[in-house]
């Protein structure tokens, strides 16, 4: 869910959720109160306490009392006389909220409630005269006084002629407490509904925005620190879990760039270890035997022209070493300079096997060359690198070269669209755990074994991006003892008919 959408939720859930749920517990606590007032008060039907006027509720409180009092006015006035029986109708009055006065001519004859603090005669002043309500018990007047009373009144004829009225008094004020006490639930029900809403509202709110926004807090304090080694885990689809997702990435990727400047640091570590090893064993080298000859030590011309070739042959390894650590620096940033161009395959790796031919000849190694492919077959490529390629392959397997007639066979075949090219020698070959990481720079398979045979560790990986570079693939396979075979393959050049 989307934060704008969430925003608007919360707006929701904060305004129409609760009034709702507070209109229905307004309308439930009163259905319950009405319900209870009712059966309480043996009334027919239901009273709703908040809708209805005083008048009305109390007529319904009183409402069997009324018709009683009624039916004997009719039959029986006389018993409006007796006190016994005005006393138990004014018990049942009494039971809701009311009282009887009965009132003969000019003096109350029956008062039904004896708390009054009005004097008989201030009551009978205040109370309506005769007539003046009419007949019968459905007008009403409130009588004055510190308290309100609801008076019903009904007037009629005793056996004597004497005019009388009875009063049925109801004191609103007593009534009113439960309608508070209905009132004040309702008020409290709804603070809770409020506060619970609250509630609800914070935790979801904490949930989706607070707690994540604390987890990221948390994160971007970690990477202040250096430390990139956690996981910022947040899963919302939001804005805010967007966010977090995109700085999980950052971490990650900062983390790898960690870990490569590491591994690069290393990597340049162990490369200007390696320098100062294979530059240090030619110049001494050098130094040796250019000391010979200023000390007359090659006396002969065979001795001294031994000599010379030997420094020549040592300083062409040093530029072979000088000009591969610059092709490194060159693959380093990928700025390898490439002019690729149509060679014809057996052309091409003919001269290829002449121009190494004679150094292999001069080191007493045997070079077999196996062309398959037909004469007319081309590739594109750039002849100045692919002549790189060759020599790093056959250089790295005359260094390991360990049995007293070394070969090395050069073989060309077709296969399909590409030509592979196999380079194999018999030398003692690479460990099954060593073969898979051979192509990867600086590597070495026998570091105490190599730096005797030195080499800058990188000749083999600038091969392997020379190839892919040219949209090939190079692999090795080897045998322990018996040798180590390199295959590589490049796309053939196929004209293009235009129809």
């Amino acid at each position: 869910m989307k934060l704008k959408t969430r925003l608007a939720t919360a707006f929701l859930a904060i305004t129409i959720v609760p009034v709702s749920l507070i209109i229905v517990c307004i309308y439930i606590l009163s259905s319950y109160q009405s319900q209870s007032f009712a059966k309480a008060y043996g009334l027919n039907e239901q009273v709703q306490l908040l809708n209805n006027s005083s008048l009305q509720i109390f007529n319904r409180l009183t409402q069997i009392a009324q018709e009683e009092i009624r039916q004997n006015l009719l039959t029986d006035p006389e018993r409006f006389e007796n006190p016994e029986y005005l006393s138990q109708i004014n018990e049942r009055l009494k039971q809701h909220y009311s009282y009887l006065i009965v009132r003969k001519d000019d003096r109350l004859i029956f008062i039904g409630d004896k708390t009054m603090e009005t004097d008989e005669k201030e009551l009978f002043r205040m109370l309506p005269e005769n007539a003046v309500l009419g007949s019968g018990l459905d007008g009403g007047i409130y009588l004055d006084g510190d308290s309100q009373h609801l008076i019903k009144q009904i007037d009629f004829l005793f056996p004597d002629n004497s005019e009388g009225s009875a009063f049925i008094v109801s004191r609103v004020d007593d009534f009113l407490p439960e309608v508070k006490s209905m009132v004040t639930e309702m008020f409290f029900t709804s603070i809770a509904i409020l506060l619970l809403a609250g509630m609800l509202l914070t935790m979801w709110i904490y949930r989706s925005i607070l707690r994540p926004l604390g987890k990221l807090q948390v994160a971007t304090k970690k990477i202040r620190d250096g430390n990139l080694d956690f996981t910022l885990d947040v899963e919302n689809d939001d804005e805010i879990g967007l966010l977090c997702q995109d700085f999980e990435e950052m971490r990650i990727r900062l983390k790898e760039s960690q870990e490569e400047k590491i591994q690069y640091d290393k990597e340049n570590k162990e490369l200007i270890s390696n320098i100062a090893h294979d530059l240090k064993t030619p110049i001494t080298a050098i130094k040796g035997y250019s000391e010979g000859i200023m000390d007359g030590v090659a006396s002969s011309p065979e001795r001294l022209d031994r000599y010379i070739r030997t420094i020549y042959n040592k300083a062409n390894d040093m530029d072979r070493l000088i000009d591969e650590l610059t092709f490194y620096s060159k693959i380093d940033t990928n700025k390898i300079p490439y002019t690729y161009s149509k060679i014809n395959v057996t052309q091409y790796f003919k001269d290829c096997v002449e121009e190494v031919g004679l150094d292999m000849e001069s080191k007493g190694i045997e070079l077999g060359y196996f062309n398959y492919a037909d004469e007319d077959v081309m590739v594109i490529a750039d002849a100045e690198q692919m002549r790189r390629v060759i020599n790093n392959i056959i250089g790295n397997s005359v260094k390991y070269l360990d049995k007293k007639k070394g070969i090395i066979n050069i073989r060309i075949k077709d296969v399909g669209d590409f030509i592979e090219i196999e380079i194999e020698d018999n030398g003692k070959g690479i460990a099954a755990k060593d073969l898979p990481n051979i192509f990867d720079r600086f590597y070495r398979a026998d570091s105490s074994r190599n730096s005797s045979k030195g080499g800058s560790g990188i000749g083999l990986s600038i091969v392997r991006k020379i190839i892919e570079d040219h949209g090939g693939r190079i692999w090795a396979t080897s045998k322990e003892g018996i040798g180590t075979e390199i295959h590589f393959v490049l796309r053939k050049y196929q004209e293009v008919i235009q129809g």
